[in-house]
């Protein structure tokens, strides 16, 4: 089978919408033959930020035998409406990740024809993937889910376990002496060295294009903890980095807050291992489901992120991590000083957070899943 996966952009873009497309070429390679389209590989001269007019398609998609488009990609998906109304045969599958808010005022007129059409090409999809359907249920095309709920599929992102992984799995099983030697160490560590450093750790964009990260309302949160008994990383890089480190200075937090920039794979897989918890304190639903938060679980840290659609679904509170109440700095505040007074709920936390990676959010789980829909 030829399928032609089309995606608004691809890595090395650092993006929740790319990095998912990467994953899944990596996964389906072996058994399928992807061809990968997207702004940075595909010849257009009308283009903006991630939207593109990528002509060629019309041409272009004649050879393949399924379209995997990823949504939304303002520009290009009114090509595949126009292209799917020409060769109607075609097949047609749409993940849809998210709404798109708070756009400037030309970004909103020109994902006008986008929007027109977008229910539509919904309806020429012969399916609708998305990776919660918590958060369709809450999304601008809730409508569209309440006529059609049966062309909707939930399938949840996933992690390489075998990569992601907490760091005492590096050792093997059999060897008990060298495993209790560590566990020895690391509760040495816990109650001496780190006694004072709570290490948390934000991974995300730090460009306009993703403000609603929340990482103003993260800091806000951390200067309202009086004791400064914590450490927090941030890893990504963006044109908001120096506001973000200014305003860790204003507040008095640069003595503890490391921007670390964009980190390789293994260089933050460590950083992972490390760490307490990760914090994910996104402000709207344009988190609709956080990455992040599953590559932390399997290494086996608890999350703090917000109750939003889509993004609550990911764990269970109380369970493997904590939900806070979006943009709300008193709420964050109690839950990370919840996480830095409870240290045997937070390693039970760590411990669940790794058996959910491995149930729900393992490669071979999404694989079945992914070859039921294309076989079909």
């Amino acid at each position: 089978m030829k399928i032609a996966q089309i995606v608004c952009a691809y890595p090395p873009y650092a993006g929740g919408i790319g990095s998912s497309a990467y994953k899944l070429y990596e996964l389906l390679k072996n058994d399928y033959e992807i061809i990968n389209f997207s702004p940075q590989n595909t010849k257009t001269w009308l283009k903006k930020g991630h939207g593109a007019v990528l002509f060629s398609l019309l041409r272009d998609l004649k050879k393949f035998d399924l379209i995997y488009l990823h949504y939304p990609f303002f520009g290009t998906a009114e090509i595949i409406w126009l292209f799917k109304i020409i060769h109607p045969q075609t097949r047609l599958i749409i993940h849809y990740h998210m709404d798109v808010k708070n756009s400037s005022f030309l970004n909103k007129l020109l994902s006008v024809p986008s929007r027109l059409i977008r229910n539509s090409l919904l309806n020429k999809a012969e399916i609708i993937v998305s990776a919660s359907l918590d958060y369709i249920k809450h999304s601008e095309i809730k409508k569209f889910y309440q006529r059609f709920p049966e062309k909707f599929r939930e399938v949840p992102f996933f992690i390489d376990t075998d990569k992601f992984k907490p760091q005492e799995l590096d050792l093997p099983s059999q060897n008990r002496i060298i495993a209790k030697t560590k566990d020895l160490i690391k509760q040495v560590n816990r109650l001496f060295i780190k006694r004072d450093k709570f290490d948390l750790i934000f991974i995300g964009g730090l460009d306009k294009a993703h403000y609603f990260k929340g990482v103003p309302v993260l800091l806000e949160a951390l200067s309202l903890i009086l004791e400064h008994r914590w450490r927090l990383n941030i890893i990504g890089s963006g044109d908001k980095e120096d506001d973000y480190k200014n305003l860790a200075k204003s507040l008095g937090l640069e003595k503890n807050v490391n921007f670390l920039g964009k980190l390789s794979e293994p260089d933050l897989i460590k950083t992972l291992q490390k760490s307490d918890a990760l914090v994910l304190p996104s402000i709207n639903n344009n988190e609709a489901f956080g990455i992040v938060l599953i590559e932390a679980l399997a290494c086996g840290i608890p999350v703090i992120a917000s109750d939003l659609p889509g993004v609550r679904k990911v764990f269970t509170n109380k369970k493997e991590g904590l939900l806070v109440k979006a943009s709300s700095q008193d709420d964050l505040k109690e839950k990370i000083e919840f996480l830095i007074n409870n240290e045997k709920i937070r390693i039970e936390m760590g411990k669940m957070a790794r058996i959910l990676a491995e149930k729900k959010y393992s490669p071979k789980n999404s694989k079945e899943i992914y070859e039921n829909l294309f076989n079909k």
